[in-house]
């Protein structure tokens, strides 16, 4: 698997895993104040999970504990093919060089920052890649690779344009 493809795999498992893995930053003011979680209030198999945690629980941020509990509900909730996928996913994450891993979280968080209609485009613009032949993705990765700042801007408009210029489809439901 080519390092494009593999960062791309593995921006998505940021943006599957971000919330199991997910830490406040040092400095910067939480939107609002999350409530801390006692330990007492997890259960057996969450205690078992996280019972590396055990220890410093109470002197973690309310923060990280909501994302730890949050992951673990999550992580028991997988069926066994999806925890082995997940698992991969995650050594290839931690194989990754520290300013790549970097990188990653920055796309990550400017993704969280999107309106939900705009990170749903960006989902769906990622489906319908994956769904090219390769030899069409990789032109594509190359395309967009060679183009200069100005050009990649260019691209991403029109892109933009053409979708706006479609009829909107209404969601099954």
């Amino acid at each position: 698997m080519n390092s494009k493809r593999q960062s791309l795999l593995l921006a998505l498992l940021l943006a599957a895993a971000a919330p199991a893995f997910a830490q406040t930053e040092p400095g910067a003011p939480p939107a609002s104040a999350p409530a801390a979680i006692g330990w007492s209030s997890l259960s057996p198999e969450q205690h078992k999970l996280l019972s590396r945690f055990e220890g410093q629980w109470s002197s973690l941020p309310p923060a990280r504990q909501q994302a730890l509990a949050r992951g673990s509900r999550r992580w028991l909730g997988m069926s066994p093919d999806q925890r082995e996928l997940a698992r991969q996913r995650f050594q290839k994450w931690r194989a990754l060089p520290p300013e790549q891993r970097r990188v990653l979280r920055q796309r990550w968080e400017k993704f969280k920052s999107l309106a939900p209609d705009e990170q749903a485009v960006v989902r769906q613009n990622f489906r319908k890649f994956q769904q090219l032949p390769p030899d069409r993705r990789k032109a594509l990765r190359e395309r967009w690779r060679n183009a200069t700042p100005a050009q990649r801007k260019q691209m991403l408009q029109h892109i933009r344009e053409r979708q706006l210029k479609r009829p909107q489809r209404r969601p099954r439901g």
